[in-house]
């Protein structure tokens, strides 16, 4: 066992060190921000960027993160590559966490072998190595939340129904307690991790409906929640402070003086847009490039008249190159008539398929692979080795999916289990439905949950029992 966690720890080390120095990743559109965040929070003292010639301190992006890249910098220099590799120390301490979170929830007997196939799993999985290789929140908040599950793990969503675990004075802090503070602190790194907390608190309504039951549950919840409020306290206070507005989190749009959130052009992709590749097309293109009408896919239009009228729209920004009010407010016009017409179509159709494309789009956002598929004779014979990467990305992505469902079902009665299954649907149907854009990262978080519901595919196999016959 110790050789296998070494050669485990090792290979997953030297997996991430191949995208560090083979495909590090400098083009991520938010890693400028966070490290312009840093470096004048460490060398000038103001949270800001310079707006009009001025540091002008800001709430756009929680502080975590910036954090850890300004700690990482107040020792090497405004040094990218130093963050990069210890994001992959980070990555494989996670590794291990993943490890304990598969054990916990394995039966008894096959708990060892459990914790090493998800020690491998994680080590080798090159979604969550891929992104060390990046200077972004990924890699930090992916470690909080499984740190957290793991605790979660511990307290009486861990535990058969049959046991009741009580804080006494040999336990100095209450796991609720504690898996709420992690999540704060993880909620610091991207304020969307309080999901994990909602899921916790599905599983313990569930657990403990009964009036019998209340005092444990509302105790429970108390707990959770103080936890995650504490670490927020000081953000909160230094932007009442500074910004003389309460903000416990970030606005949901990022904007600097001037300009405004585009809800209705938002609005209007909510009701169409659900692959990956149209997402580079149209709204990452905006004040930024031109649109052609032709990068719309055909779903867009509910009748010549309205692509006629989205024709005319983009023609108006394609001036300029940037949206206007107007122009805004009448995409939203359109959205709304496009949800009055079909309701599920934008409620439940688009959601769902965003789910799909979240978990299944080939994950090579950060590589230098264009990931063209189809159609396959023109992806095979313009780029084989494009293709071939991605295909291969596509496979293994699938194969942890797939590893994962059958694990639940051989584990699903196993005390803990509903927590992570609750967690993955939650966080999926969220970004699925609230997110401007279908990113495959928005479910790594739920890669700890889902490599260690793939380890249970490589538990002990119970023996079955026989008789001999004289």
């Amino acid at each position: 066992m110790r050789t296998n966690v070494v050669c485990a720890a090792l290979v997953g080390l030297g997996l991430r060190a191949f995208f560090l120095l083979r495909v590090p990743s400098t083009g991520a559109e938010d890693s400028p921000f966070y490290i312009e965040l840093a470096w004048n929070w460490l060398k000038s003292g103001v949270y800001g960027f310079p707006i009009y010639g001025r540091l002008t301190p800001v709430d756009m992006r929680v502080p975590g993160f910036p954090a850890f890249l300004a700690a990482i910098f107040a020792v090497t220099g405004k040094s990218t590559a130093a963050v990069m590799w210890c994001q992959a120390v980070v990555d494989v301490a996670t590794c291990f966490l993943i490890a304990l979170i598969a054990a916990r929830i394995a039966p008894g007997a096959s708990r060892r072998r459990v914790a090493i196939a998800a020690l491998w799993l994680a080590a080798l999985c090159p979604f969550t190595a891929n992104y060390t290789a990046a200077v972004l929140t990924e890699t930090l908040v992916t470690f909080l939340t499984a740190l957290a599950i793991l605790v979660l793990l511990e307290t009486d969503l861990g535990a058969a129904r049959t046991i009741i675990r009580v804080s006494n004075a040999r336990q100095p802090l209450s796991p609720w307690f504690l898996a709420g503070i992690i999540v704060g602190f993880g909620t610091l790194v991207r304020p969307e991790t309080p999901l994990l907390l909602i899921a916790a608190g599905i599983v313990i309504v569930a657990r403990w409906w009964r009036p019998a039951d209340w005092r444990r549950m509302v105790r429970a919840v108390a707990l959770l929640a103080v936890g995650l409020v504490l670490p927020l306290l000081p953000w909160a206070a230094r932007n009442l402070r500074t910004l003389h507005k309460v903000q416990f989190l970030a606005p949901r749009y990022s904007l600097l003086p001037g300009e405004f959130a585009t809800t209705g052009f938002d609005a209007w992709t909510a009701t169409w847009l659900w692959r990956f590749r149209d997402v580079y097309l149209v709204p990452w293109k905006l004040d930024a490039e031109v649109i052609p009408l032709s990068d719309v896919p055909p779903s867009a239009f509910d009748s010549p008249e309205e692509r006629d009228r989205v024709s005319d729209l983009l023609d108006e920004y394609n001036d300029t190159l940037t949206i206007s009010r107007k122009e805004d407010r009448a995409f939203g016009e359109i959205a709304g008539d496009r949800t009055a017409r079909h309701p599920l179509r934008t409620y439940l159709k688009i959601p769902a398929l965003r789910s799909v494309a979240m978990w299944f789009t080939p994950r090579i956002e950060l590589l230098p692979v264009a990931g063209d598929l189809w159609p396959i004779g023109n992806a095979w014979e313009y780029d084989r080795g494009d293709f071939l990467a991605t295909l291969i990305l596509a496979l293994i992505d699938i194969g942890y999916v797939a590893l994962a469902l059958v694990g639940l079902w051989w584990v699903r009665r196993q005390p803990g289990v509903a927590l992570l299954v609750v967690f993955v649907v939650l966080r999926t149907a969220f970004f699925a439905k609230f997110a401007e854009t279908p990113e495959p990262r928005y479910m790594l978080e739920c890669f700890p949950a889902v490599i260690a519901l793939a380890a249970q595919v490589f538990r002990t196999r119970p023996q079955l029992s026989s008789t001999g016959s004289g």
